[in-house]
Formats: structure tokens, sequence, C-alpha cells
């Protein structure tokens, strides 16, 4: 199959099957840009896998309508899959939603995306950003500095991706006003959150008790996101999972939406989704060893 853009004209060569399918395509992404859409050039490997995967009609035209997208201080945040897709409608209408999958799949940063939307529309009063100070291969007490600056990696994330939906005057003014905080988890015992959408990052690491603890901080008006991958867990061996624990728990609660994330959303860099390939079937082979 070829294509040959010249002038104002596109030619399609190919079976009558293909040059139909791509035509539907540019009728679409036509359509897209007729209504003002913006499409990055990054985009479109995704579009064109996300078209030829799904054989709905205006297929394209859907995931990228106007419904969608969640409007920030400095971009417009579309979702790419599916899952994303419901994950944001989940966010924007559901108290507690539950994302579970692997690195890349835009869980905390869509969260995020809808936090600020909500709260540039006054219908919160500040973000509650926080994450378990767990190690990964590295022990709190042989880093450098007081508790204070040992936590701030372990918070670094949360700031990058807050940082690029506001900016770093907003996110400086709103930080300083005690409209955006970002703290370890175990600063959120004993509090009640009211007027807040609150996300906590890398839930993998909770315990079953800061997970209940967490989820008991919910106040009038408020939301909450909680996002982690159960194949990154750095508990120490034979404690159990909080996310496990409440995926199990929370499933079919009503006003609870829980939402699966798989390597097929996720949106970084094309090598990420067969790094994570190639790693589940090392997990797989793994599982078939004898003891």
């Amino acid at each position: 199959m070829g294509i040959v853009a010249r002038n104002d004209s596109i030619n399609i060569a190919g079976s009558e099957a293909e040059v139909q399918r791509v035509s539907d395509l540019l009728a679409q992404l036509d359509e897209l840009l007729s209504k003002g859409a913006s499409i990055p050039s990054d985009d479109m490997k995704f579009i064109i896998r996300y078209f030829y995967e799904n054989r709905g009609e205006n297929s394209v035209t859907r995931i990228f309508s106007d419904d969608v997208r969640v409007q920030t201080a400095r971009k417009v945040v579309v979702p790419r899959t599916i899952a994303q897709r419901s994950y944001v409608h989940s966010l924007l209408n559901t108290d507690i939603v539950v994302a579970i999958g692997p690195a890349g799949t835009g869980k905390t940063y869509l969260a995020m995306a809808v936090a600020v939307n909500d709260l540039l529309k006054k219908k919160i009063a500040r973000i509650v950003l926080t994450r378990p100070a767990v190690e990964a291969g590295e022990s709190l007490g042989y880093l450098p500095g007081d508790l204070n600056e040992k936590i701030t990696p372990y918070l670094r994330p949360l700031y990058d991706a807050i940082y690029d939906l506001l900016g770093p005057d907003k996110l400086r003014t709103m930080m300083e006003q005690g409209q955006i905080e970002v703290a370890p988890l175990a600063y959120m015992r004993g509090r009640t959150l009211n007027d807040s959408f609150i996300i906590l990052d890398e839930a993998q690491n909770c315990t079953s008790e800061q997970m209940k603890m967490f989820l008991t901080r919910l106040g009038t008006n408020s939301k909450a996101a909680i996002t982690g991958d159960v194949t990154q867990i750095d508990l120490p061996r034979g404690r159990p999972s909080g996310l496990v624990e409440a995926r199990n728990i929370l499933a079919g609660v009503e006003g609870i939406d829980i939402i699966f994330f798989s390597r097929r959303d996720v949106v970084r860099h094309s090598l990420v989704e067969k790094i994570i390939r190639a790693y589940e079937g090392l997990e797989e082979s793994k599982a078939g060893e004898p003891e």
C-alpha cells in the first residue's frame, strides 16, 4: 500500500479494503481538525494503532471528542486509549477511583489533570498529593539530609507531573496559598480532608493499615484517586499490599470504580511497552519453573 500527498490531494494505492480503511481514518482526522482539534505529531502513531484496533464507526473521533478532554493551566489533556477514557470518565463522575496497571499508562498524570481542572473551576479548594515513602532497594537512613530532605526524592514524580500541568509560577503560588499539598502518606494520619481532591500514588506500597487509614480520610465534597502497579511491590517480603487487598475488598462497592490498565495503554516511549512485555514473559517463565 502507498500513500502520496500532492498539493491538496492524497492518492492512496492498495487493495479496496486498505484504501477504504485509510480513507475512513483521513475522514475522521479531517472532521477533528475542522472542529478545531489539535493533533500533535507525537500522537499520530497512537491514533493509527488505535484506529486499526477499534473498528467501530468514528472510533478516533469519539476518543478525541471534547467531552473527554481535560483543561489544565498549561495544556488540554486528552485520554488516548479506551482504558484512559473510561478512567477520566470515572474521575469526573465518581468519588473514589482505583487505577491499577503498569508504568506509563497515565494513571497518576490523568488523575492530576482532572484534579487541576476541578481546582481551577473551584469545584474543590485544594489538591493533596501523597505516596508512601517505601525504599526500592535503598534505605532512607543512609540518604543524606534531614527527614524532609530524605523524603523529597520519593515525592519528586508528583512534583514533576503537577509542574507540567500548571507551570512553575502557578504551581509556586498555589503551594504557597495551600491549594496544593504534597506530602508522604504517613502525614495523612488523623486528618479529615474536606473540599479536596486527594491522589495516592504508588499505592501498591501501602500496607493494609495504611490503605484503610487513607480511605477513611475522605471528607465532605472530596474525591480520591488511588493509583498503583501490583507488579512493582517494594514492601518487605511477607507484608501484603494494601492495594491488592483493596482491589478485592472494594470490588462491587457502589460509588467506587476500579479501572485496570495493561501494557496496551502505555503512552510513553514505544520501547516502554516492549520492556513491559519482556518482563511479563520473564515472570511467566519463572512461574512455570518447578519449586
